[in-house]
């Protein structure tokens, strides 16, 4: 047989299999229908468990035994996404109260005046004053506790990537991201005294600064110490009788009154830190178009593969995909999730229910509009 007849039998079989695979969601339909009247859950882990077991059972071929139960545990996740969306399309959409920027009082970030915190927090808050916390953790005490309204922190930057002490505070905290927005970074080098670099003895400044810097300071032979934050260890610098210097932005430099020695110092020339709002209720402005997840998956073949398929079947773009370890003395992590949706979304609301009835862990943190 030549290949183009094999071929023209593999289109045949195709054919034959989507026919049976549209049959098989037809009556999908119909399970969801029944399970919707009688209230009863779409996930059933004994019977996924023995459809399974059965098909593998059948496979005459040792060699396609996983690849056949990969292909049925696909179609039980579509089964299950088709189920859900069915159970929910007639629910009623949940209102949730609008982030009022325009009328906070109290808002709150971590460093001093100068940060690229507190630039941030002009962006989505105007010329409104931010409280100045010592580090990440205290913004987000500040925010559970009601000390502050909002609060401004970073999580990502183009050039040294995550910022890892938020992410892993937002597993400690039960807060909500409700805005992000995006800061030019402009690194500079500066000191008390205009001095050469030669004679500059250490660098302070916040780790995520320094790695973002790296090809300058270890190009000019530069001592590094890591600081809480750009504009504080600027102010440090400020205070100092010793020739040490700071990696901050040159309108910091310039407030502290110190001598920049050198501008653009990092490592990429577009360097973009992005930064997120958090509040202590969820809200969601009326164009909010990003949810953002955190989650946790067993581990079990496939279970990253099965994750991902239930975002591609619901037509639904990852925007990021990040992991932090759980820090319990396993090797497990949390992945936390940003996806285009909306939670008004009938089909969002499906799929957010697959991965609270299918996960170890699920929470929502929140949902804002994209930049």
């Amino acid at each position: 047989m030549g290949l183009k007849e094999l071929r023209d039998k593999i289109d045949i079989t195709d054919s034959q299999i989507l026919s049976l695979f549209l049959e098989r969601m037809n009556l999908c339909r119909e399970v969801a229908d029944y399970k919707k009247i009688n209230n009863m859950p779409v996930f059933q882990g004994g019977r996924e468990q023995e459809i399974i077991d059965r098909i593998k059972s059948l496979t005459n071929d040792s060699q396609l035994e996983n690849g056949t139960a990969a292909l049925f545990t696909t179609i039980m996740d579509i089964s299950k996404i088709l189920q859900n969306r069915k159970i929910f399309e007639d629910t009623t959409i949940t209102e949730y109260k609008a982030p009022d920027f325009r009328n906070a009082v109290k808002i709150g970030c971590q460093g001093t005046s100068g940060a690229n915190s507190e630039t941030a927090a002009k962006l989505i808050f105007g010329d409104k004053k931010p409280v100045f916390y010592k580090t990440f953790e205290d913004v987000f005490k500040a925010v559970c506790s009601g000390e502050i309204e909002y609060g401004v922190l970073p999580v990502h930057n183009t050039t040294a990537g995550t910022v890892t002490g938020t992410y892993d505070l937002m597993v400690k905290y039960p807060v909500y991201i409700v805005s992000e927005t995006d800061v030019e970074i402009n690194h500079c080098l500066a000191a008390k005294n205009n001095i050469a670099i030669e004679e500059i003895k250490k660098v302070y400044s916040h780790p995520q600064a320094l790695a973002q810097c790296y090809d300058f300071l270890t190009g000019n032979h530069l001592k590094t110490s890591e600081y809480s934050n750009t504009a504080l260890a600027a102010e440090k610098v400020s205070k100092s009788d010793e020739n040490i210097a700071a990696v901050c932005s040159v309108e910091c430099a310039e407030k502290m009154g110190l001598h920049i020695i050198a501008e653009n110092i990092a490592d990429c020339s577009v360097n973009r830190t992005k930064f997120i709002c958090i509040s202590k209720d969820i809200q969601a402005a009326e164009d909010a178009d990003v949810i953002s997840v955190m989650l946790k998956i067993p581990h079990t073949e496939g279970s990253l593969y099965r994750l991902l398929t239930k975002f591609y079947v619901n037509g639904m773009n990852l925007i990021r995909l990040e992991n932090r370890p759980i820090k319990d003395g396993s090797f497990d992590v949390w992945f936390y999730l940003d996806f285009n949706g909306s939670l008004k979304d009938p089909s969002v609301k499906a799929l957010i229910c697959d991965l609270r009835e299918n996960l170890e862990y699920f929470r929502v943190l929140g949902t804002f509009k994209s930049n």
